[in-house]
């Protein structure tokens, strides 16, 4: 198969508009079950080390389940907050969005007991590889006007056991996906000035 110039356009112009979305975006709009066949799928079509596909993902939309989460996040912000204690905008920022959102996907990585290929002299590899599932996921929902966040203040142990999730089980993401009212034209940190907008030549060497 063969894709055009105005093919790899489209595509870099949906990975420019992906955008980290909070709970005051989100809206009261149920999520198509094709759609989210769709975005799912897109996680399946990521590379894997070894083609080990070593990824899990659980769908959320019990109440209860949020709830417990909602909790795990505030303890956690909780010590964050003490972390940032110098930086006013943090306790300012919306950071999770769990149950504004009508779908949380826990995205998890189930390693193997076996060698794998590829993961002999890089561990992580199968990590990374299940990184690779979600930014395919991430980039299918945008695509489809459907946002997601990334909500990384949470303690692992907790959202597993929460999950009932397998002993060996980590997890690697914890996804808010739903509609949102409307997508910021740039990153929101970018915009409150948390952070500074790295330019190509800063992050390119050549040998």
């Amino acid at each position: 198969m063969q894709f055009s110039q105005d093919d790899a356009k489209k595509l870099l112009e949906i990975m420019k508009a992906r955008r980290d979305v909070r709970g005051n975006r989100f809206i009261d709009r149920p999520i198509e079950d094709e759609k989210l066949h769709m975005i799912l799928q897109a996680a399946l079509a990521a590379p894997s080390v070894g083609y080990s596909q070593p990824w899990q993902f659980v769908i959320i939309k019990d109440e209860r389940i949020k709830e417990s989460l909602v909790k795990n996040f505030e303890e956690e912000n909780t010590k964050a907050k003490s972390i940032f204690k110098d930086k006013e905008l943090y306790a300012k920022l919306k950071l999770e969005g769990i149950k504004e959102a009508p779908i949380n996907i826990a995205v998890l990585y189930e390693p193997k007991e076996a060698d794998v290929l590829g993961m002999t002299s890089m561990k992580k590899m199968g990590e990374y590889s299940v990184v690779c599932a979600v930014q395919n996921m991430w980039l299918m929902a945008r695509a489809l006007n459907i946002g997601i966040g990334w909500v990384s203040i949470l303690d692992e142990k907790k959202v597993l056991k929460t999950l009932n999730a397998k002993a060996n089980t980590q997890l690697i993401a914890y996804l808010c996906v739903g509609y949102v009212d409307k997508f910021y034209e740039e990153s929101e940190l970018k915009t409150l000035g948390w952070e500074v907008e790295k330019k190509l030549q800063d992050v390119i060497t050549f040998y």
